[in-house]
């Protein structure tokens, strides 16, 4: 009886600590979307406190980008970064797809700060990526 104690006692244990493993359905659930805010333009919120430091301090200025540039990079950009997502490449770094619609017209507003996204993931983890400009990545 003891041992029957025991041997249900470690059977739960292992079961309790054993890993999950991830639905094909929390990929899905894991993606960027923009969205309107409450002025009806779209917005992008990005939950790390050192992302308003890189735009205020490291970004170069909003002034230095055209629209249609940044469109096109982020196109690129977006693509590159869903290919790394979907394929389990940089993990660590990468947790979300990203929903873009190159069609959409978002705003300059949008555009700089999904591209700066993409420079402040190069510039605080390392991780380089083709669709971002020379003077934009990690200068060491």
């Amino acid at each position: 009886m003891k041992n029957a104690i025991v041997l249900l006692m470690v059977s739960l244990l292992t079961f309790n600590c054993s890993a999950q493993l991830s639905s094909a359905g929390d990929k899905e659930k894991n993606e960027l979307k923009p969205s309107k805010n409450e002025d009806g333009e779209w917005d992008l919120t990005v939950i790390d406190t050192q992302f308003d430091y890189f735009l205020n301090a490291v970004a170069k200025p909003i002034s230095q980008y055209t629209e249609s540039y940044l469109k096109n990079r982020n196109t690129q950009l977006v693509a590159e970064w869903n290919s790394y997502y979907f394929s389990g490449r940089y993990r660590n770094v990468i947790e979300s797809s990203i929903d873009y619609d190159p069609k959409e017209k978002y705003g300059l507003r949008f555009e700089y700060k999904l591209y700066q996204v993409f420079a402040y993931v190069n510039w605080k983890y390392g991780l380089r990526m083709t669709g971002l400009s020379g003077s934009d990545t990690t200068r060491f």
